[in-house]
């Protein structure tokens, strides 16, 4: 799930599909002239808005893939048409891990402390308003596994049951966090909360674990943890996406495909789903993000996509609740190819349309803030 607004100058909140901008900043006193003003990222906007969808797209193949219980002798349409839209959009959050890396470390460096928590602030509210719209909605229909106020604990600390999708913010924020600390103190600031954020990140994990063992108490486990691997993301994305446009971008695209080959083939032999983490999928990302790197968008096209991706993040926090909402009626396993591939595009239809559509309708209403 998610990215930072693509304007150079103005700070931006990071997220996946898309992410939640943050309105310019006061410039602050300088004795020096003031900076020129870069070109707006409309390539990396256009990438936010198709992160934002690719995942959805991910989600609904994934859904029929689990029609056939991972098995294709259970109805091959179902299982391979899955298992390509899961696999076609295998580079859609390690995406979102490169533009949050840009926009934290070149794009939208943070000014102090304050514009941090403000960045993570503006992730942290959504996800916690949307966990309890998903924990009452699961309650709802009784699909919850253990009690909702056990769940709802456990949500806090890191666990995203039933909104499983969540997981990435409890990534994307100590992320931030940790590279606007490095990018505060080479700017000769003293982020000291930053710090202390960051400490309690590194310490919670062992300390929670201490503590179960020490009284006997079932302990959540902590799950705001920036891994390694989004990390590396996140860097290696900066510097891909810093590069200067391409005019081999046929040649990438080419990688991209021979790449999203061998993402089928691991899926298929290896494991379902493919982790972030696999060398496959960062060769998949970096094809994509070659291509797509520098593109031109066209003028008339720049105010639609410029709405399209702000209410990517809106899309991605909702998507689940239509997703689960129209899985037992779509996503089945006893159709040929002709019909599978009318159930697809149809189950695509129904879960992106209103999840866009939603998302922008509470733009409007100023309510970015409090659901993405």
């Amino acid at each position: 799930m998610s990215a930072e607004h693509a304007t150079v100058n103005p700070a931006a909140a990071a997220t996946p599909a898309a992410a939640v901008p943050l309105p310019p900043e006061a410039p602050e006193e300088s004795a020096g002239p003031p900076k020129p003003r870069r070109e707006h990222r409309y390539d990396i906007d256009l990438m936010r808005a198709i992160c934002a969808s690719a995942v959805i797209v991910g989600h609904v193949g994934g859904e029929f893939v689990a029609a056939t219980g991972g098995d294709p002798r259970n109805g091959a349409a179902a299982y391979w048409l899955g298992l390509f839209l899961d696999s076609v959009t295998a580079w859609a959050v390690p995406t979102y891990f490169a533009i949050a890396g840009w926009a934290v470390l070149v794009g939208a460096p943070p000014r102090n402390g304050k514009t941090l928590r403000t960045r993570s602030l503006r992730m942290i509210v959504p996800v916690g308003i949307w966990s309890a719209v998903y924990l009452l909605w699961a309650r709802w229909r009784e699909t919850n596994e253990d009690p909702t106020s056990e769940l709802a604990l456990q949500a806090v600390f890191g666990s995203v049951r039933p909104a499983y999708h969540l997981w990435y913010f409890y990534a994307h924020v100590p992320l931030i966090l940790l590279l606007g600390f490095v990018v505060l103190l080479r700017a000769g600031k003293r982020p000291w909360g930053v710090a202390v954020a960051l400490l309690v990140v590194a310490a919670a994990p062992t300390a929670f674990g201490d503590l179960a063992q020490l009284t006997g108490w079932d302990v959540p486990k902590f799950g705001w943890q920036a891994g390694t691997y989004s990390l590396v993301y996140a860097v290696l994305g900066t510097l891909l996406l810093t590069l200067p446009p391409t005019g081999r971008r046929v040649w990438w695209m080419a990688g991209a495909v021979l790449s999203l080959a061998a993402v089928i083939w691991s899926q298929d032999q290896v494991h379902f789903v493919i982790p972030n983490a696999n060398v496959l999928v960062a060769a998949l990302t970096c094809c994509v993000l070659l291509s797509l790197n520098g593109l031109r968008i066209p003028e008339r096209l720049r105010a639609p996509l410029t709405r399209l991706t702000g209410a990517g993040l809106g899309a991605f926090m909702c998507h689940v609740l239509l997703l689960k909402t129209f899985a037992p009626r779509l996503a089945s396993a006893e159709h040929g190819w002709l019909g599978t591939t009318a159930l697809v595009a149809a189950y695509i239809a129904a879960v992106v349309v209103p999840a866009f559509a939603a998302s922008m309708l509470w733009g409007r209403l100023g309510l970015r803030r409090y659901l993405g």
